[in-house]
């Protein structure tokens, strides 16, 4: 055999021993070469006379296999031209391919030897289908980042290679839904107790106790192979329980994801389907629905964004190349109010000396508290230990003098958003600093560029905008100034990293790009408001499109009269009497009329309960309105959709076309992680590119701009765009592949 990412030998004993070693890289996948590679191997075990068993393990220390490669995965998403294939032969040709790997195990798992698996770490996807087509399955009890799990689903895809069927055979068709419907893992203790893993041993002696069990078991086989073999719960179709679970998981998958997602759809129907029939018809099934995911646009655009930009992105893709890494040895942040304590914790919790400055020590010290009350809650649910709390607090050094901060390599500005005050912090930190060190404001909405004017470095003056509550949110969008250099980004992102964030870069514009974009999205709902639709229309649809909240809701957490003062501002400027239209008028009455502001105040478009959660629509909001659409048919819903997604797409084509954003990857990551834009579109340049076609979007945010006006009017970007049939990440591309090009 000539393999290139195994290691193979036959030891005194006829036990084959397999070590799954991909070269050059830290962590095992399966690329096409690995799945080659085990279809040579399950040949040579079934073959080789001399062979009485075998035994699967891992050369890398990090585990035994992280899964599929979805770099080469994300090539083959979303179907292929039929060349001069007819339809059938298409179908069969990715037929053959979706289930070699599938067969293969199959295979090994009936080859009529016994065959074990020694896991000395993780076991993901289709790591942890190679591992259950194994008959024996012996991990590792003293590595702490161990894990199993079957994690397709979060990212548009079902497991391919067993994994929805051995799973339900093993364990039982509940647990098992749990498991692969939200792509949860488990650590080993869950997995022995449920069966997933049948030994523990310390990771030096997995290999060596899963050939004991080989020798010891010479005509072993799967459970499911075994005569009178019963599914652990009963099968769906003859077990009031297995039957109603299903029932059950239907009826939550779809009051959770409303459509949106076919990869967890199609799941329930393979696990359903499959468990009905014999387990190699069934894999057969699988491999019919996995192909069908796959092919899907979701799956594209989940597998691109979710996975490989995510990944690109926090491995510092946007950043500057020919600059040193920077290493942070002290970081101040100034303002201790609920943006920079937030700032603080994440940095301590990342290791990093911090100095909190407030206007007095008093005021610092409440910033610091905020640290202190989420270690205490990470402490009592057992995330963290009372030392290691204690060290991350110790990290948090609070004051109200400047001088305590002198040499830091950065400060994040995190005062209110006022130019002045913000001016006077620049003065006064910067007096500190030493040349080349970062000074960052972290703002929402003000140019960096005008605030930089009150620097005396701007080139080292950079926009750092977190999102609250920061140690929730992944995301930071980091502005460069007219006069930002190079050296001054490379060290934000490298900060940005530190702290374990993900970062985006744009460019400076008023609103940058999350605020702007988001804000179509509220807008938009307002205009349905106005026009008569039901508001719980608007908030339903709102949610079931895929964004995360009705946008009557997101004004509430906004602030109502924040919207209010928006609007007129926004009037004013483009000529409008805002006083004179039902939006100015509905707005000014329910803000200044009924003091309904938004959730701050308990009371907006919702009414609040004392735990700040909404408990209704505000039932006298529908006396203001004139309700004209109070019911919504698919069709009416279709219509929502689109203008909700539609409309925020249209106004990041606009920020692209401004220069405002320059990375078709940024633009994605930073619509889902800042204002969450439907994920199973892969962002807003994704459900450009995929999900419609960018002529196709172009033809239908014309249609909506001739019905609703020309906020959704395509730009002359886009039409560009789509007369040369070019997707955001043909003309956006990152700057690597563009010079690769």
């Amino acid at each position: 055999m000539n393999l290139e990412t195994f290691s193979f030998e036959i030891d005194a004993d006829g036990v084959a021993h397999a070590v799954f070693d991909v070269p050059g890289r830290s962590m095992n996948t399966l690329t096409g070469k690995a799945i080659a590679d085990i279809i040579a191997i399950t040949n040579e075990i079934a073959t080789n006379d001399k062979i009485v068993g075998a035994v699967l393990s891992s050369g890398k220390a990090s585990g035994f296999c992280a899964g599929a490669d979805l770099g080469e995965m994300g090539e083959q998403a979303g179907g292929k031209p039929k060349a001069d294939m007819s339809e059938a032969e298409l179908k069969k040709a990715q037929f053959d391919r979706g289930f070699s790997l599938n067969k293969t195990l199959r295979e090994l798992e009936t080859c009529g030897k016994p065959v074990a698996v020694a896991l000395n770490g993780l076991a993901l996807g289709g790591g942890l289908e190679v591992a259950l087509a194994c008959h024996y399955r012996v991990a590792a009890d003293d590595n702490p980042k161990l894990q199993f799990g079957l994690p397709e689903a979060k990212i548009g895809l079902l497991p391919g290679a067993g994994g929805t069927q051995r799973l339900p055979r093993l364990i039982g068709v509940q647990a098992a839904l749990e498991h692969i419907l939200q792509g949860k893992s488990m650590k080993v203790d869950k997995a022995l107790s449920l069966g997933v893993v049948n030994e523990l041993a310390p990771a030096a002696q997995t290999a060596e106790k899963a050939k004991a069990w080989v020798l010891a078991n010479p005509d072993a086989k799967a459970p499911w192979d075994e005569k009178g073999f019963k599914m652990p719960g009963g099968v769906v179709h003859r077990s009031p329980g297995a039957g109603q679970v299903a029932t059950m998981a239907n009826a939550m998958l779809a009051a959770q994801s409303y459509g949106n997602y076919p990869a967890q759809k199609n799941i329930l129907s393979c696990v359903y389907e499959g468990t009905q029939l014999p387990i190699d018809a069934a894999l057969r099934v699988e491999t019919r629905y996995f192909i069908n995911t796959q092919e899907r646009p979701e799956a594209k655009a989940m597998i691109r964004s979710l996975f490989l930009s995510m990944q690109a992105l926090g491995k510092g893709g946007n950043r500057p190349a020919g600059f040193e890494k920077t290493e942070f040895k002290q970081i101040a942040v100034i303002g201790a109010g609920l943006m920079g304590a937030g700032i603080a914790y994440v940095q301590a919790k990342a290791g990093i000396p911090t100095v909190l400055v407030d206007v007095s020590k008093e005021n610092a010290e409440k910033g610091k508290d905020y640290s202190r009350r989420l270690v205490e809650k990470a402490v009592k649910r057992g995330k963290t230990t009372e030392a290691k709390g204690q060290a991350l607090l110790d990290l948090i050094t609070t004051t109200d003098n400047y001088d305590d901060f002198k040499g830091a390599d950065l400060v994040v500005e995190a005062v209110f958003e006022n130019p002045e005050l913000k001016a006077k912090i620049t003065e006064m930190a910067e007096a500190q600093l030493e040349p080349g060190a970062v000074f960052g404001s972290n703002t929402s909405t003000l140019p960096i560029t005008g605030l930089a004017k009150a620097s005396s470095r701007p080139e080292n003056f950079i926009g750092i905008h977190f999102f609250s509550p920061v140690e929730r949110m992944g995301l930071v969008e980091i502005i460069m100034g007219e006069k930002t250099d190079q050296a001054t980004l490379a060290k934000s992102v490298d900060y940005v990293l530190a702290i374990r964030k993900t970062p985006i870069v744009v460019n400076d514009s008023r609103g940058f790009y999350t605020s702007r974009c988001f804000g179509t999205y509220t807008q938009e709902g307002l205009s349905m408001l106005a026009e008569g639709i039901k508001p719980a229309i608007i908030e339903n649809v709102g949610r079931q499109c895929g964004m995360p909240m009705g946008p009557l809701e997101v004004s509430d957490s906004v602030g109502l009269d924040t919207a209010l003062k928006v609007g007129r501002q926004m009037a004013e400027a483009s000529g409008i009497d805002y006083s004179g239209n039902e939006l100015g008028q509905m707005m000014a009455w329910i803000v200044e009329d009924k003091g309904r502001v938004g959730r701050k105040a308990g009371k907006g478009f919702y009414d609040y309960g004392d735990n700040g959660k909404p408990t209704r629509i505000w039932p006298d909001l529908n006396s203001q309105i004139d309700v004209k659409v109070d019911e919504c048919p698919p069709a009416m819903k279709t219509e929502l959709t689109n203008r909700f997604l539609v409309r925020q797409a249209i106004e990041v084509a606009r920020c692209f076309e401004e220069g405002v954003i320059t990375d078709a990857r940024d633009g994605d990551i930073g619509s889902i992680l800042a204002w969450g834009f439907a994920p199973y579109t892969g962002g807003c340049c994704s459900y450009v590119d995929l999900i419609w076609g960018i002529k196709e979007f172009v033809a239908e945010a014309d249609r909506l701009a001739d019905k609703y006006g020309d906020r959704f009017r395509p730009n002359d970007m886009l039409r560009d765009m789509a007369a040369k049939g070019e997707g955001f990440y043909d003309r956006f591309a990152p700057a690597a592949e563009k010079a690769a090009a």
